[in-house]
């Protein structure tokens, strides 16, 4: 028995630390091709630094021995010195047999700097040096796919599946649906999900997402419902397969989805929106409006939630429940314009007149080019006997929208009627 297989018999008895001394004392006089298959064995039990002090003898003898390179830039790739593994990769030869590996563990070092444009080049050389060899067409089509270039990865990923479905713990026909999905192609997606017999969550979401917005409902419900049942600890499909269900017009499923995804995430604000809203077109009003204040309780600048309770509000003719809201409930100077003209219009009604020129002042501050509020705030002005501040107002609204005829006779006439008290 050779003193390595002695070292290695030790190291499977336990006895590593000894193992470790024999081998670094044999590495001393040790030929080449030894010396690489103790850093082999240094490397594999973790001990990189005893792998590189005999990596580095070698290089030092043999500057252009190529393998130990390749495990020295290893080395130097999990210790964070990604230059240092640059270096040496780029020093090997091209007619080097560890050239094309070179390339590959070059065109990933370079991908985590964000090089992407000298990764590919770096794999489109490996490429066509070994067209058709796997191992690139996926490191390529990887690396066109975190970039974004969704429609130059399809290529290489169809080339690989012409030889297998999986390759490096990837399914390459998810990765096509997700590429095609993510090009637009959404009917070719589709066609790629439905070959996948998988019960893996990630995808079957993806796959309903993707269902889901090119309006195949069906597709989605079936794949989320397949999803829950296989895992019920999954929260956000509840929100999107509650929708997919409205979408159906299958309300009742709706409703008791989204109520479960309110119990299963309590803190997802569009989950208590969206109850909200089923709740509402299923006719229960109040636990609508009890919902989608949840939402704001969860964040009082959330205005699709604010919004949907003052059109509710207004539907019932609600006025004081909006200034409720809109002054004890949210700070207001965060929010849209239209907010601060909500709530003028609301004191309108109620017939709170001074609140509602001082909320209609508000709004101007940030609906000045708004042609709908201007209008309003005009006529308001007028009815309050404010002709002059009237006038201000309909010409800065008929810069907006110049072709409305009306206004510009109603304004001729407040200029006619009241021009010897306005200058």
């Amino acid at each position: 028995m050779d003193t390595i297989e002695q070292a290695i018999e030790m190291i499977h008895s336990g006895e590593v630390e000894q193992a470790l001394l024999l081998l670094t004392n044999t590495a001393k006089t040790a030929d080449m091709d030894s010396k690489l298959e103790i850093s082999q064995i240094f490397i594999e039990l973790g001990n990189h630094d005893l792998a590189e002090d005999v990596l580095e003898t070698i290089l030092a003898i043999e500057p252009g021995n190529g393998d130990a390179k390749i495990m020295l830039a290893d080395i130097m790739t999990d210790k964070e010195a990604d230059e240092k593994a640059i270096e040496l990769l780029n020093e090997i030869d091209e007619n080097d047999a560890n050239y094309l590996q070179a390339l590959v563990q070059l065109a990933d070092l370079y991908q985590a700097q964000g090089l992407f444009e000298v990764a590919e080049r770096k794999l489109l050389v490996a490429k066509n040096i070994a067209p058709d060899e796997p191992i690139i067409d996926f490191a390529l089509g990887e690396l066109l796919f975190s970039a974004g270039e969704y429609h130059k990865s399809i290529v290489y990923y169809e080339n690989i599946r012409k030889f297998t479905e999986e390759f490096a713990n990837v399914n390459i026909t998810s990765r096509l649906a997700e590429a095609y999905a993510l090009n637009g192609e959404f009917e070719t997606s589709l066609e790629f999900y439905q070959e996948l017999d998988t019960e893996d969550p990630e995808t079957l979401f993806r796959y309903g997402f993707l269902a889901y917005k090119s309006e195949r409902y069906e597709i989605a419900i079936k794949a989320w419902e397949t999803l829950i049942n296989n895992e019920l600890e999954y929260p956000s499909v509840y929100l999107y397969l509650a929708k997919a269900y409205e979408q159906a017009g299958l309300m009742e499923e709706a409703y008791q989805t989204i109520q479960t995804g309110t119990e299963m995430d309590s803190l997802h604000k569009e989950m208590w929106l969206t109850a909200g809203q089923i709740a509402l077109k299923r006719g229960h009003y109040q636990e609508a409006v009890a919902y989608v204040k949840q939402a704001i309780a969860l964040d009082s600048e959330y205005q699709d939630a604010l919004l949907f309770l003052v059109e509710a509000y207004k539907e019932q003719g609600e006025n004081e429940e909006i200034i409720s809201l809109l002054t004890e409930d949210v700070d207001m100077e965060p929010l849209d314009g239209i907010f601060v003209w909500e709530l003028a219009q609301a004191y309108n009604e109620e017939e709170a007149f001074k609140e509602a020129l001082n909320a209609y002042q508000n709004a101007y501050n940030k609906l000045s080019k708004d042609a709908d509020f201007l209008k309003d705030y005009g006529y308001f002005l007028m009815e309050e006997g404010r002709t002059q501040d009237a006038i201000q107002i309909f010409e800065e609204y008929l810069q907006v929208e110049p072709s409305d005829f009306d206004i510009a006779q109603n304004l001729e006439r407040l200029k006619e009627q009241h021009g010897d008290t306005l200058f």
